[in-house]
């Protein structure tokens, strides 16, 4: 398997309002970021509920993908914290720089 570039510009720390899974979106409060929701940034390690976890914010960040994505699609989350196609309405998270289908993890551009 590939290793793929992983850049973050900025880290930093919330609390998990629950358990985190790595490369997952997680929202302003420390929880998993919901459908359509915008995203803090990127769980950067697997994270009990109570510890701080730190959150990858803006760079080349790497996340899961789940569904098919393809390389410059617009990124918004799922209720898993998976990266999904932007559908109407929703926030953009990120914008893909890989292709994947669910399960794989892609690289994805945040910049805000």
């Amino acid at each position: 398997m590939t290793e793929k570039l992983y850049k973050p510009l900025l880290i930093d720390s919330v609390t998990a309002a629950e358990d985190l899974t790595k490369q997952r979106f997680v929202d302003f409060t420390g929880a998993i970021c919901k459908s359509g929701k915008k995203a803090y940034g990127i769980c950067d390690v697997d994270t009990d509920s109570g510890q701080l976890a730190p959150i990858a914010v803006f760079g080349i960040l790497l996340v899961e993908a789940g569904d098919t994505i393809a390389v410059g699609d617009s990124i918004s989350s799922d209720d898993e914290g998976k990266a999904v196609v932007t559908a109407d309405g929703a926030e953009i998270n990120g914008y893909a720089l890989d292709e994947g289908v669910s399960g794989d993890t892609i690289r994805i551009l945040k910049g805000n």
